[in-house]
């Protein structure tokens, strides 16, 4: 059966320490790497510090996959601290409400007024990061759709160094990990399905 998607209402995305709220979002993920929701609620259990950025082995993060207003082209970004081409997202910093930090970080990372985020999640990655200046550990990276307006806008800030709208034809050539295209896959169905 396909998961009904539809767009959060506002008070949907208020912050909350709730980590009941954190684990549910997680239990309805779409589509994700093999035992990741299994590993990431096995997290949740052990660390209750899982949702700030100090807990390892590892910390949950947030992450959307912006695509336009007809839900045909995905955003992309080209992270400054990774090198690498990304969705936006980062830290929970504490927020149990991972489709707020989705938007939050949607909104922080393009500049793009107006942007809406899509539940249930789309897709569940467990990822290495090796950042400079820190320890090797693990991002439990719940993903969600976000629809940006026809009219946007996009300013990016630091985090970038460069941005790009792409279809998923223009995808396949550019170097992204295995996590993004199952996640490009799940978002642009996703977006079919509710913009249609």
């Amino acid at each position: 059966m396909k998961p009904h998607y539809r767009f959060a209402e506002a008070d949907e995305l208020n912050e909350s320490d709730d980590l009941a709220l954190a684990r549910g979002q997680v239990g309805t993920a779409v589509d994700g790497k093999v035992d990741a929701e299994s590993e990431t609620l096995a997290l949740l259990a052990d660390h209750d510090d899982a949702l700030v950025r100090t807990c390892r082995p590892g910390h949950l993060t947030g992450s959307a996959f912006v695509v336009d207003s007809t839900g045909t082209r995905t955003l992309l970004l080209f992270h400054t601290k990774l090198q690498m081409w990304l969705q936006p997202g980062g830290h929970a910093d504490g927020d149990a409400n991972l489709a707020g930090v989705a938007l939050r970080e949607a909104h922080e990372e393009t500049g793009i007024e107006g942007l809406r985020v899509v539940v249930p999640p789309i897709d569940l990655d467990i990822h290495r990061v090796d950042p400079p200046k820190e320890d090797a550990h693990n991002h439990h990276d719940l993903r969600f759709l976000v629809v940006a307006p026809a009219d946007a806008t996009l300013a990016t800030n630091h985090e970038s160094q460069g941005a790009q709208w792409v279809t998923a034809e223009e995808l396949v050539d550019i170097d992204v990990d295995d996590g993004t295209r199952r996640m490009a896959q799940t978002g642009l169905a996703a977006a079919a399905q509710l913009l249609s």
